[in-house]
């Protein structure tokens, strides 16, 4: 009787672990050793980490080298409250990690970068990889060094054949997203000269209503992109939309004209709401009073307005969807699947493809929300981008 009880869990459970080949697969936790010796430590003074999936076939030079999210932190307390977990220790991260969306292994779901050697490096700096202070301090022993992780993460995977890429892209989501925009030409400089390298930041463009002092308590100034620092403060060289035009290498921007990380962090904070009366507009956009959408629609603007740097270079594209998500290369849900959002009858993963290739351009900016169906299925919450 017990194993007759049995025979449907065992059925769900062989299920879900065909979905799990069919979509993606498990990759090991690799960690960086030898950055220790060079002060290249997570924020406890663990070493870097990164999961690699080895291309194979045509694909065995080619590389997509993603970066992990996670936000920033700006202060002693901030980074203290990272220090012990995945984004502030290697010794709090995962063994090994579900590759996905633009990381997946399988061509009927990932159909131009399937074979490629993909790689996905940890995130537990604060800094978006950008921060370098010598000193520790003995009061809360932390270390600033995400600018040194880069560095050794990379020499690493050139160590382990990137440094032969014929193709190369660098992606990131959410705090990843923006280290792909102020890392994009570092990251080609690293590889042959007759690379073919561009940059897919996802959900990396934050507009400039963010308090950039963690370029100055991390040490990022000297990091973020010299042709951008000459010219403007540090502070604004954070964002995209100052430091873009400043970048030479390809960059395709993958993002939402409503971030919902954005929209909950940044439009509507917990602290501008102390009666908590955006609390269901936040999860639910369908859930907004109409002078709360017309806030929105105002949000979707300052956005479109930001996002103009990107111009309309051929070696420039953007897919800027009014999906109420944050994060999308990466989910196989919104990468490539017959229901994924599209624009212009085209998935994310077609236009990155096509223009990777160039096969074609992609430059589209969805109109206000709610206009495109494809996003009904997308009502997202914070828990579901673990990552951001």
């Amino acid at each position: 009787m017990e194993s007759g009880r049995m025979i449907p869990w065992l059925n769900l459970v062989v299920c879900v672990l065909l979905l799990l080949k069919a979509e993606g697969s498990l990759v090991p936790l690799t960690l960086v050793e030898n950055a220790l010796t060079k002060g290249a430590v997570c924020l406890d003074g663990s070493p870097p980490a990164y999961h690699f999936d080895k291309g194979a076939g045509e694909g065995i030079n080619n590389w997509i080298v993603h970066m992990e999210g996670g936000g920033w932190c700006k202060d002693a307390d901030d980074c203290l409250g990272r220090k012990d977990t995945r984004l502030g220790s290697s010794n709090q991260m995962v063994e090994d990690l579900y590759f996905s969306g633009i990381l997946g292994n399988d061509r009927d779901y990932n159909p131009d970068f399937y074979n490629w050697n993909r790689v996905k490096i940890r995130y537990c700096d604060g800094s978006s990889f950008t921060g370098d202070v010598e000193e520790v301090d003995p009061t809360n022993n932390l270390y600033f060094r995400g600018a040194r992780i880069f560095s050794a993460v990379m020499e690493d995977l050139l160590a382990k054949g990137m440094d032969k890429a014929e193709n190369a892209i660098l992606s990131g989501c959410s705090a990843g997203g923006l280290t792909t925009i102020l890392h994009c030409d570092n990251f080609k400089a690293l590889l042959p000269s007759g690379a073919n390298v561009k940059c897919v930041p996802d959900a990396g463009f934050f507009i400039n209503v963010y308090d950039p002092l963690i370029v100055f308590y991390l040490g990022s100034t000297k990091n973020l992109p010299s042709s951008c620092t000459s010219k403007l403060s540090p502070g604004l060289c954070f964002f995209p939309q100052y430091v873009l035009s400043h970048i030479s290498t390809p960059i395709f921007i993958v993002n939402s004209a409503y971030d919902s990380w954005q929209i909950r962090n940044i439009l509507a904070p917990g602290a501008a709401d102390p009666n908590d009366s955006w609390h269901s507009c936040k999860l639910d956009l369908s859930k907004c009073s109409h002078d709360q959408l017309s806030i929105v629609q105002g949000f979707k603007k300052e956005f479109e307005k930001a996002v103009s740097v990107v111009g309309d270079s051929s070696s420039r594209g953007m897919f800027i969807d009014s999906c109420f998500d944050h994060c999308q290369t990466e989910s196989q849900e919104t990468w490539f699947k017959s229901d994924s959002p599209h624009l212009a009858n085209t998935t994310i993963a077609k236009a990155v493809g096509d223009w990777f290739y160039g096969r074609g351009s992609f430059d589209q900016i969805d109109c206000n929300y709610p206009c495109n169906p494809t996003c009904q299925n997308l009502v997202s919450d914070l828990k579901d981008h673990p990552g951001i």
